[in-house]
């Protein structure tokens, strides 16, 4: 483990000299990211958004160098009952449940529980026997084979495990639907012994898959804690840094603070999702709670958590993890071998850490998202974003309900109007 902690020093070595420039005398000067141009700019775009009706309404927040730098909130978290975008609105952050379960994981690697490398039948024993679909015979039946290797837990933290992950998926997707893995009545074990039935999509390590393996994290965390996951999350992660308002179970007085769900058609106009439909996961108690998606929060709880990435594990003397491990989170874990990485190049020039993208080149022109090498983030289905910039010692969250996931440029247009103008790299 100590060769990557090494490796995260260098990305973050590489990633100084990505920042802003040095002073004519040639020392480096304290700068400003967020200055009063860029909280114009933000304000101008995200504005515009909300007045062009691309979105119904957003809210962001930026801290940097210590301090709050830039809050805003514009439109309204429920436009048809006329209720503004406020900060204490909450959202449902979908994928960016991913790195709190992360977190949760990695501090039971601080505690020696397991190391990255292990096989992950080491301690769920489901996964000892798994078959790699192998494609059809000449009958059209599928074929299955041998694993080249076992699933290691490094894999189920990059997304290279090969798990199938919905009952669409070619040759396996009739397995899938049948084992039922994520079905809300199961609970977190159910889920790992029924996907453990499902055979895999690809060899483990050779591609890079979006899928379900945080939820597999989340199994792994109730079997090496020894409680629910859920308690643990809780104990562990959330109410350490005061995250009382991100959770997978909205109460009834809350209620009124849920931001309506909106999906923009094809032709840009937005419809509100039925509350039943868009809040079932959050206003029911259901068994499974999921390590992949699920969580709602507001723009402070998120920014809690951040912050305390950004701080290198701790935040307000309290620690969550180790600052070596939240560095070896934040470095590429993929090898230039795994060529195929699904959509993960949309996303910029940037490789896969432990539950977040890492950027490991600077933007090569206008059209790509803009950031510093040596940042790391994630985003929700609903469009939600954050991302931690230690370079510029500056973390952003940005919440929103639109789906599908940002077809209106809202993130390029948020971190362009952070960082400025692009400049190609010299």
């Amino acid at each position: 483990m100590r060769r990557r902690a090494v490796v995260a020093l260098a990305t973050l070595s590489v990633a100084s000299s990505c920042s802003r420039a040095p002073s004519a005398a040639g020392t480096a000067a304290p700068t400003v990211v967020v200055d009063a141009a860029a909280r114009h700019r933000i304000d101008s775009t995200l504005k515009q958004l909300v007045d062009a009706g691309q979105i119904a309404g957003t809210s962001a927040v930026i801290w940097e160098k210590g301090k709050e730098v830039y809050f805003g909130a514009f439109g309204m978290a429920d436009r048809e009952k006329e209720r503004p975008m406020s900060r204490d609105a909450i959202v449902q952050i979908f994928s960016m449940t991913k790195p709190i379960t992360g977190v949760a994981l990695m501090t039971l690697y601080d505690q020696g529980k397991f190391t990255l490398d292990d096989p992950l039948a080491k301690y769920l024993p489901e996964f000892a026997n798994v078959r790699v679909y192998a494609g059809p015979d000449v009958s059209g039946n599928p074929r299955f084979e041998a694993p080249h290797r076992p699933i290691l837990v490094r894999d189920i933290t990059r997304h290279t495990a090969g798990f199938a992950t919905s009952p669409a998926d070619s040759g396996v997707g009739p397995l899938f639907r049948v084992a039922d893995p994520a079905n809300r009545n199961n609970t977190v074990t159910q889920f790992s012994r029924k996907l453990a039935t499902v055979p895999l999509m690809f060899h483990p390590g050779e591609k890079w898959a979006y899928g379900i393996s945080v939820d597999v994290q989340a199994a792994l965390v109730e079997r090496l804690a020894g409680m629910p996951f859920e308690r643990y999350v809780r104990e562990h992660v959330l109410d350490p840094l005061e995250m009382r308002e991100t959770r997978y179970f909205v109460p009834e007085g809350d209620r009124n603070r849920l931001a309506a769900m909106y999906n923009r058609s094809d032709s840009g106009v937005l419809r509100r999702q039925p509350d039943e439909q868009a809040f079932a996961a959050n206003t029911n108690r259901w068994t499974f709670t999921p390590g992949a998606y699920g969580l709602t929060s507001t723009l402070d709880d998120y920014l809690r958590f951040t912050r305390m990435l950004l701080n290198g594990g701790e935040l307000g003397g309290v620690r969550i993890l180790k600052r070596e491990t939240v560095r070896l989170m934040a470095t590429s874990h993929l090898a230039d071998s795994v060529t195929d990485r699904q959509w993960l190049p949309s996303k910029g020039r940037v490789g896969f850490g432990i539950d977040f993208a890492v950027r490991t080149r600077p933007p090569a022109d206008a059209k790509e998202n803009n950031g510093v090498v040596g940042e790391f983030f994630w985003d929700g289905a609903a469009s939600t974003l954050f991302w931690v910039d230690p370079v510029n010692e500056l973390t952003a969250v940005l919440f929103v309900q639109l789906l599908p996931f940002d077809r209106v440029g809202l993130h390029k247009g948020f971190r362009d109007a952070v960082y400025g103008p692009f400049a190609a790299p010299r």
